[in-house]
């Protein structure tokens, strides 16, 4: 019994150095956090104070922008809620609101996807707090062939689409394309 306990700890151990000399460099989602950014496939509800006839329900379309109902299309992504209120308050000042308030909620993220080696890959609503293994166990769990140690990451709008080597712990954001590949043997 304690041979079969020192065993486990070695191979812990063994991991645990692996880990650390193939270390990655950080998540941007590790330490402090920016302010979520709207994309494409967010559901927001926008308040607008006073005005219930303007006030709604809206997506952000695929070219990352939203269709008021007065005031047109104004562009949402990449923006923070405050910044979109802002943007919207400055629309409907031109001419159509007298002096608006305005308030964005986001009510849906958009989804994150899971490719590879898992029971069912494709897009999934995204959670507020979720990680890899929340997001595998989602897809219904890994494959026999998966390869738990090689899984990756790209998050959603990194101008140069790189992909991160990350762990079961490591947190997943809206929009993020999580890759399981198959292991070699």
């Amino acid at each position: 019994m304690r041979r079969r306990l020192n065993l486990v700890a070695l191979f812990a151990a063994i991991d645990l150095l692996a880990a650390c000399a193939g270390a990655a460099p950080p998540l941007p989602t590790e330490g402090p956090r920016e302010e979520y950014r709207l994309g494409a496939g967010d559901h927001l509800r926008i308040d607008v104070f006073g005005e219930p006839d303007l006030s709604g329900e809206y997506d952000i379309d695929s070219a990352g922008a939203l269709a008021l109902k007065l005031g047109g299309r104004v562009e949402a992504q990449g923006k923070t809620a405050r910044a979109l209120e802002q943007a919207i308050e400055h629309r409907l000042a031109e001419g159509y609101v007298k002096d608006p308030h305005v308030t964005v909620s986001v009510l849906t993220y958009r989804p994150f996807y899971i490719l590879g080696e898992v029971q069912k890959p494709g897009p999934y609503p995204y959670v507020a707090g979720m990680t890899v293994a929340h997001a595998v166990a989602i897809a219904g769990g890994y494959t026999y062939r998966a390869s738990k140690r090689s899984i990756t990451v790209a998050h959603f709008g990194d101008p140069e689409a790189r992909q991160y080597a990350v762990g079961e712990a490591s947190p997943v954001l809206p929009g993020d394309l999580i890759r399981v590949p198959e292991r070699m043997f």
